[in-house]
């Protein structure tokens, strides 16, 4: 983390004896395939120097991943003592018109920490117009707030015996290093840390600088952001989570919590390291084999988020040291441990998750407490609708606007605004809605109201709701599942009673499981099962008795997943938790036959655990498998990591991989494989080398390439015909596609993999069985009228978009134009051809660029962005008042600026105003990168010299002031709106407008005169830079003018504006993303490479699965069959071809087909390029014919046959013997050697 962008003082480092961990505050449709993320990812910590005794807090105090394995000379600071008042009652805070609840799931004394820091931020409040309660805002109004408690401090004492110059101290059980600080949102400053003589924690600091908890690392944070909100985030900022158990389940829980940005997590294990460990546990080395796990995990977890107080703990879980926690996890406890510590967390208001995998099976088991809130249920954006009335009775019936549907639920609640007549619905409480029909809401009585007239806007506010969750002992008696898979129904409550037998049969057996595949054991086992309940599945059972002591990483990665969501969930009260019991099992992955019991004997390796559940041939099988990893963000980094904990590719196999990025800051929240240090890295390369630091064995080929047509002399079907598999990890579509095509064209299995927010889903595609990816495709996504973009827009997604366009316009389209007259001799040539008024347009948009527009000063760049300002902002919506008065009626008789249509005001620039000066600044700047003129980053500078642009009485042309050097006598001209200037009101002219459809002839006078005077006047030696929008560069200025234009066209048309955060979501089209739900659907991903590598290739064994984590929710499915087609009798699918081996003719071609299939070629293609059709004419159908396919081909498509190319795909369209047109397979025409 730079120091440029500190969030936290460095943290306090102690030991659990000393550490005083403050609480928190704390108080649909199924997403299609194609809707993806998959672009960003993991985790955040730097590298530097560290072995010195004491450490400055400007220092980056991160330790190199690679010197995380080898051990360094770690130091700590000396803790302040410091002590505050502690504040025992939360408070309401609540804005003017709204109830908004602060932190209602906090115990007494657990809010203080947040409160300061987002009073001296300003706080979030709900606006007066929406009345949205908003989850834990806070409002800096103390006028319209109750008083916010106090902030409470940590008092830590020190011990002026603890050894801090090295990693070892007096106590064996003691190991001090340095530890991280926060998670990105600020807590208040430390001093540093003190470990007592007789502690039993191992602390990891990787610190930064001090900011208010308002302050978050959106570099960082920004795609968690998207999903989770500051209010969210600023809540789990405050939260201490204690971990117990560092097995690969526990280690995927820390994982995911850890990058979503808690206040501090302590990781607490009594267990030593084995060697069954390692088949999940990818933070273990062999060298660890012996060391208590969580110490040994503790720095390379610390290294995930810089912001995160990660500590180790191997001491007893007192009730003083339990109450410290706002949430504890147990993984591997004991249930007499489980059943105290349920008791206690229930009893104190602490969030208590347990979790456990054994074999293929898994629980997750959630209590939050006696009074729950949740803030958001799940997490969508409130929906909002016009409204065209509102009838005056006991009913009060709402209607939506041109029978738009208003999206809402029964039992939803809104709020209004922009109502004329009923005004006492503006800023409303919220309104509880019945919903009467898709178009229609009713909300109760409106009789006392005024009447309706007209306008409104309808909005969806989010409640806050309070759930009761029952203690584990009563939820163990009384257990109510959540669904897994709706295909097993009756499993869940066997399951329930195979977790809870598990113990007691370790307890009769000294501890022991049921050794794998052992019949005897089995037998054993489910005899206990059937003394605790009659009514299970004994089949299930056996099956569960005779792998549970095994243990394989990716059912490791989905659980860990799912339970660090619900970790998040309990931090933050967003979403839906799980009540109370999660069950799921994988055991459709076991190979078909099973697995004789001398087969899952340990052989002494580490993937010992995995030999238990599928047997050492198995083992062989994933040795020797190759499959190719598309793409290296998150999902890409969790299925190398799955891969590499499998053991796949260890033997005779190998993992490719491929992605073509360079490391970003903002990946490392989710691409766990990351570190500060490797940004501007290549992806694939990094990725690789992390995974063979944690499988050593493992081989990865990486590639920085894209997968498409130019790189495939390297993806030939040579590559692709030794190949088991590909999994993707792809964020777009189009790569989608490319890479489904090759499958089947390769014939080789897919699994497709991707993930939006909380919502994800798994697609695997089997050859010559299931449909493929590109089989079914998602509607196309809403566009927004053109007409309302350029002249009515009513919501801020419309000026967004607008200003996107904008950008795009003038400081990338229009220099491109430029740039390519200036480099390229031909260009006029080329634009010349184009159609319509296109032409005219280019060559007037080159000559302002170079002639009539062109600056030579900073200062003639403020002017420009100064009149720019004047034309948007001013007179464009003059002129638009001038065509439609604020008081036009329509034919109808009704008022032309109503319903969808807001009149808009012209705004008069004041440069006190911020958003104002903001454009200027911005604009300016831009302008002067386009130009290579020097940029002034002062804004005092700027403001004097737009100050000197003064406002004239007479009309003049705008180009006319930027050719005088004169700053001082530059005036913006008066506006005067002119007659006959056409504003479209219609969709289909708005839309042929904007296309050019102009059937009329171009001035060829006017574009001849332009490329003559471009001739004589154009500097041909000027360096025009065009600008590509980048979102996520925040000294750029990009976002700065998408703000500030967005904002001051919504201004204009009285739209609420939007702050950068939200902006930058809608104008750079971001997709939300967390690490846990890419750590969900990537184990299921593996699951299912896991089922193709066994051998399966039945559907039934196969799960297409969606989740949303947010409410929770999971589905499987079987996958679709490929869909069947018939000619002459014969069935074919998708995955069939006519195998054709050249050289032939087109002739003998044509031939062959009419011959052996008794089929007519009609048309011939190949790639976009007609071969041959029967309506072609005579002399070129002469002319090919005798031609060998390979020259007709190299003829018609202007293109050479590289010699990778092994066979050419041709597609046929047929007619039969009775002339009737078939629907035939594509032809495979395999090329001479």
């Amino acid at each position: 983390m730079s120091s440029a962008q500190p969030l936290v003082a460095e943290a306090p480092a102690c030991s659990s004896s000393d550490l005083d961990l403050e609480l928190p505050l704390s108080p649909g449709p199924i997403l299609k395939k194609r809707r993806v993320d998959d672009d960003a990812g993991a985790v955040a910590s730097s590298s530097t120097n560290n072995t010195t005794s004491t450490r400055s807090s400007s220092n980056n105090n991160c330790e190199n991943h690679d010197k995380a394995e080898g051990g360094v000379d770690i130091s700590v600071k000396r803790a302040s003592e410091t002590t505050v008042e502690q504040q025992q009652q939360l408070e309401l805070c609540v804005s003017s018109s709204t109830s908004d609840t602060c932190m209602s799931n906090a115990k007494p004394g657990e809010c203080e920490g947040e409160s300061e820091a987002m009073q001296s931020s300003g706080g979030d409040c709900v606006s007066t117009s929406s009345a949205a309660v908003k989850e834990g805002s806070i409002c800096a109004d103390p006028q319209t707030a109750y008083p916010l408690p106090q902030i409470k401090h940590t008092s830590i004492s020190s011990s002026s015996t603890s050894n801090t110059t090295t990693t070892s101290s007096s106590n064996p059980n003691s190991n001090v290093s340095s530890s991280s600080s926060g998670s990105g949102i600020g807590r208040g400053s430390g001093s540093g840390s003190g470990s007592g003589s007789g502690s039993n924690t191992n602390y990891r600091s990787f610190g930064g600088g001090g900011r208010s908890m308002a302050d978050i690392d959106e570099s960082l944070y920004s795609r968690q952001l998207y999903v989770l909100g500051h209010d969210a985030m600023r809540r789990m900022a405050n939260s201490d989570i204690l971990l117990c158990g560092l097995g690969g389940l526990g280690l995927e829980v820390a994982k995911n919590v850890i990058l979503g940005g808690v206040k501090s997590i302590t990781l607490h294990d009594t267990a030593t390291c084995g060697l069954n460990d390692l088949s999940s546990q990818f933070y273990l080395k062999a060298a660890d084999v012996g060391k208590n796990r969580a110490v040994a995990s503790c720095s390379q977890l610390a290294e995930l988020n810089s912001y995160v107080r990660t500590v180790s703990h191997t001491g007893p879980l007192t009730d003083d040291f339990l109450r410290k926690f706002r949430v504890v996890v147990l993984t591997n406890s004991s249930v007499e441990e489980q059943q105290r510590i349920g008791k206690f967390a229930h009893e104190n208001n602490i969030a208590l998750i347990i979790a456990d995998t054994r074999g293929l099976f898994a629980k997750v088991f959630c209590d939050f407490g006696d009074k729950f809130t949740i803030f958001d249920q799940d997490g969508a954006q409130p929906v909002s609708t016009m409204i065209a009335s509102v009838t005056h009775d006991a009913q009060g019936v709402v209607t939506c606007l041109d029978e738009t549907r208003h999206g809402f639920n029964d039992g939803d609640y809104v709020t209004f605004s922009e109502v004329q007549g009923m005004k006492e619905l503006n800023g409303c409480q919220p309104l509880k809605i019945t919903v009467l029909g898709p178009y229609t809401f009713s909300i109760g009585d409106t009789s006392k109201f005024g009447e309706y007239k007209t306008g409104g806007v309808a909005t969806q506010v989010k409640m806050p709701k309070t759930v009761s969750f029952k203690s584990l002992e009563q939820a163990t008696k009384e257990p109510e599942f959540l669904i897994s898979d709706f295909a097993k129904l009756d499993a869940p409550s066997t399951l329930h009673v195979a977790f809870n037998v598990l113990p007691r049969y370790q307890e009769a057996n000294d501890g022991a499981l049921p050794r794998p595949w052992n019949e005897e054991d089995a037998n054993k086992f489910l005899e206990l099962c059937r003394a605790e309940s009659k009514d299970i599945d004994e089949k299930l059972v056996l099956q569960f008795a005779k792998i549970c002591s095994g243990n394989t990483c990716p059912l490791d990665a989905a659980v860990g997943g799912i339970v660090a969501q619900e970790v998040l969930k309990a931090c933050s009260g967003k979403f839906t938790p799980i009540f109370q019991w999660l069950y799921f099992d994988a055991i459709e992955c076991l190979p078909a036959e099973g697995v004789e019991e001398a087969d899952a004997q340990p052989v002494g390796s580490r993937y010992d655990a995995q030999i238990a559940i599928f047997g050492k041939k198995f083992q062989d099988k994933l040795a020797d498998a190759k499959w190719f990893i598309v793409g290296a963000g998150a999902i890409g980094c969790e299925l190398l990591k799955n891969f590499g904990m499998l053991g796949l590719g260890v033997g005779k196999g190998q993992i490719f991989v491929t992605d073509m990025d360079l490391i970003e800051k903002s990946n490392l929240n989710r691409q766990f494989l990351f570190r500060p240090h490797d940004v501007q890295k290549p992806k694939s390369l990094t990725a690789a080398a992390a995974i063979q630091r944690m499988n050593p064995d493992v081989k990865v080929t990486a590639y920085e390439l894209r997968v498409g047509a130019e790189t495939e002399k390297v993806f030939s079907e040579d590559f692709f015909g030794k190949l088991d598999g590909v999994a993707n990890a792809l964020d777009n579509v189009d790569a989608r596609i490319y890479m489904d095509r090759k499958c089947i064209f390769n014939r080789i299995p897919l699994v497709e993999t991707g993930t939006l927010g909380t919502m994800g889903n798994v697609q695997v595609i089997v050859p010559f069985a299931t449909e493929s990816y590109s089989s079914s495709q998602d509607p196309p996504e809403k566009s927004i009228p053109i007409c309302t973009l350029k002249n009515f827009p009513n919501a801020i997604e419309h000026t967004l978009q607008w200003a996107r366009d904008t950008f795009e316009g003038v400081f990338k389209q229009s220099a491109e134009n430029a740039a390519q007259y200036i480099s390229d001799a031909q260009f006029t040539e080329r634009i010349a051809k184009l159609p319509g008024i296109q032409p005219l347009e280019i060559l007037e948009s080159i000559k302002k660029a170079l002639i009539d527009d062109k600056p030579k000063t900073f200062a003639q760049c403020v002017e420009w962005a100064r009149l720019h300002w004047e034309d948007q902002y001013a007179n464009q919506i003059k002129q638009l008042l001038f065509n439609f008065p604020p008081d036009q009626i329509t034919s109808s008789g009704q008022p032309f600026w109503s319903g969808p249509k807001r009149c808009p005001e012209p705004l008069v620039f004041n440069v006190k105003d911020h958003m104002h000066l903001d454009y200027i600044y911005a604009a300016a700047n831009l302008r002067a990168e386009v130009y290579g003129i020097p940029q002034v980053r002062n804004r005092a500078t700027v403001t004097e010299l737009v100050k000197k642009v003064k406002v004239s009485v007479h009309s003049q042309s705008l180009a006319s002031f930027v050719a005088s050097t004169e700053i001082g006598v530059l005036q913006v001209p008066e506006f005067k709106p002119r007659s006959g200037v056409k504003i479209e009101t219609n969709e289909a002219a708005a839309a042929a407008s904007a296309n050019n459809f102009d059937d009329g002839e171009v001035d060829q006078d006017r574009v001849d005169k332009i490329i003559t005077e471009l001739q004589k006047t154009a500097d041909k030696s000027s360096k025009i830079k065009p600008l590509d929008f980048e979102k996520d560069d925040d000294n750029n200025l990009h976002m700065d003018f998408i703000v500030a234009c967005s904002n001051l066209r919504a201004t204009n048309y009285k739209i609420s504006p939007a702050d950068r955060h939200k902006s930058k979501l809608i104008a750079g089209k971001i997709i939300p993303a967390i690490a846990t739900t890419t750590s969900v659907l990537s184990g299921l991903a593996v699951l299912e490479v896991m089922k193709l590598i066994t051998g399966h290739r039945d559907l039934d064994k196969f799960k297409n699965g969606f989740a949303n984590l947010a409410l929770p929710f999971m589905a499987f499915s079987e996958p679709l069959p490929a869909a069947k087609n018939t000619y002459y009798g014969k069935e074919w699918t998708l995955w069939d071809r006519f195998e054709v081996s050249g050289e032939l003719s087109l002739q003998e071609f044509l031939s062959y087909f009419e011959e052996k299939e008794k089929l007519k070629i009609t048309m011939l293609s190949q790639g976009v390029s007609m071969l041959y059709s029967f309506f072609m004419p005579k002399a070129k159908c002469s002319e090919r014919l005798p031609l060998p396919m390979s020259e007709v081909v190299r003829r018609v498509s202007k293109r050479r046959i590289e010699p990778h190319e092994r066979s050419l795909v041709f597609e046929i369209c047929c007619n039969d013997v009775e002339g009737e047109d078939v629907e035939v397979p594509y032809v495979r025409y395999t090329l001479p050697a």
